[in-house]
């Protein structure tokens, strides 16, 4: 059973730089491992040899993170890098994903980050998905999932092809060394280009957040109570609430 494990797909919120008009920018800001992204490896372990595991990724993050951790090749498209146009990411890690051959299982962070990534590319597969996962095993042709909800974990047995979102319960515990890290990076990369999947690049500026409209806030002097408590009463009725 083959599985590509999905890393470095999507930017850090907390890079994001947004000016007075509210446009938002990532200046300088790479692609990183999400706090999840782990969790889908181990997903991945968890389902596939190390030989039948193939790292995909996105943009101009370094390709050997899901190398060091297990995965016998990566593939990675170097000029999309999704921005806002989550859609564009997806089509472009779902093409590379096809590019890989015969993958049954994706694997990819169920993500705070970016969870628009994660539908629309289960949208551009076309395949089942499972969100909120925490461990994975393959058992004969089916694949056992543990899967976090409210009252508890569920076990799900499903037959690929499918998407599983992953979730981690905690901090990646062995993280890879020098050593491991210098031995990924001679593990074969397949460099793809957008054009070349025949998918968009996506690469875009986001202006989806702007001022609000209407009058500016009236604040209310508390140093007296009573004063305020008038105030408020009043400019609720001026406003037709009361």
């Amino acid at each position: 059973m083959k599985t590509a494990v999905v890393f470095k797909w999507c930017k850090d919120p907390q890079d994001a730089r947004v000016s007075a008009d509210g446009t938002v920018s990532w200046p300088g800001v790479k692609l990183s491992p999400t706090d999840d992204d782990p969790a889908a490896m181990d997903v991945a372990r968890g389902v596939s040899a190390e030989e039948d595991i193939v790292g995909v990724t996105i943009g101009d993050g370094k390709p050997e993170w899901a190398a060091a951790r297990g995965a016998a090749s990566t593939v990675v498209v170097e000029d999309a890098f999704g921005g806002p146009d989550g859609t564009a990411a997806a089509q472009a890690i779902a093409a590379a994903v096809k590019s890989a051959g015969d993958v049954d299982v994706v694997a990819i962070g169920d993500s705070d980050w970016d969870r628009g990534v994660v539908s629309a590319l289960v949208g551009a597969l076309g395949w089942k998905a499972y969100a909120n996962v925490t461990a994975a095993q393959a058992e004969g042709d089916d694949v056992r999932l543990t899967i976090k909800t409210p009252a508890g974990n569920r076990i799900v047995a499903a037959k690929p092809p499918m998407v599983v979102a992953a979730q981690a319960l905690s901090q990646e515990a062995n993280v890879p060394g020098m050593k491991q890290t210098l031995a990924a990076r001679k593990k074969p990369v397949a460099k793809e280009s957008a054009a070349g999947l025949g998918v968009a690049a996506g690469i875009g500026t986001s202006a989806g957040t702007r001022l609000p409209e209407g009058d500016a806030a009236i604040i209310f002097d508390g140093s007296d109570p009573s004063n305020a408590v008038a105030q408020l009463m009043d400019a609720l009725r001026g406003e037709g609430v009361l």
